[in-house]
């Protein structure tokens, strides 16, 4: 499978399996929850440190690993007061209101990465006729930099690439933007190409 065939289909998934996810927030938060933009690319690990604001820059980040038919990693990071504003809107609240993140807050946060993970990953599964499962979703709090290597290790061992989509969430009046990386290893790539039968 040449690169452009692979990027159009998990440009087609990953859109088909994030609207499902946003179908299951706005249940979980009772309000509309629709992706006002969503652009799927390819690009290299090294380029993702770049796209959170550099390897310094501080993140949260909501982590799932992947396991079934094969493995990958799935994170949503976020700039800090965009983490404050879900957890807000998560709660029914004013934007503003929260100014850290404590244990409840996080817990709403974690709470919103098992939804949307989950979600996505089953209609993933679906698309593609496989079983995927999500781990219980890990909290982060660090530099972007930081966050990368707790899953690069494993993705470096075959792959030098990820799957970022760019959302911007819209909520009501409010919009909130943030980077939702598919992070595959070679194991579930060819599990899709397989299932998919594409050449």
């Amino acid at each position: 499978m040449n690169e452009s065939n692979q990027l159009e289909i998990w440009s087609d998934l990953v859109n088909q399996s994030t609207a499902n996810a946003m179908a299951t927030l706005s249940t979980m938060m009772g309000r509309e929850v629709a992706v006002h933009s969503l652009g799927l690319r390819q690009v290299s690990m090294d380029e993702v440190v770049r796209l959170v604001g550099g390897p310094e820059a501080l993140t949260v980040g909501v982590y799932l690993t992947v396991s079934g038919n094969a493995d990958g990693h799935i994170m949503l990071m976020y700039e800090p007061k965009i983490a404050l504003a879900f957890v807000d809107m998560l709660m029914g609240q004013e934007i503003g209101t929260t100014s850290d993140l404590g244990e409840m807050e996080l817990s709403a946060l974690g709470e919103m990465g098992n939804v949307v993970g989950s979600s996505f990953l089953n209609a993933l599964a679906d698309g593609a006729n496989l079983r995927l499962m999500p781990s219980p979703p890990i909290l982060f709090r660090d530099m972007a930099g930081a966050l990368i290597d707790i899953i690069a290790a494993d993705v470096l061992m075959t792959r030098d690439e990820a799957f970022i989509a760019d959302t911007t969430f819209r909520i009501g009046d409010n919009h909130l933007s943030g980077i939702f990386f598919v992070i595959p290893v070679e194991s579930l790539v060819q599990a899709l190409n397989e299932s998919l039968r594409v050449a």
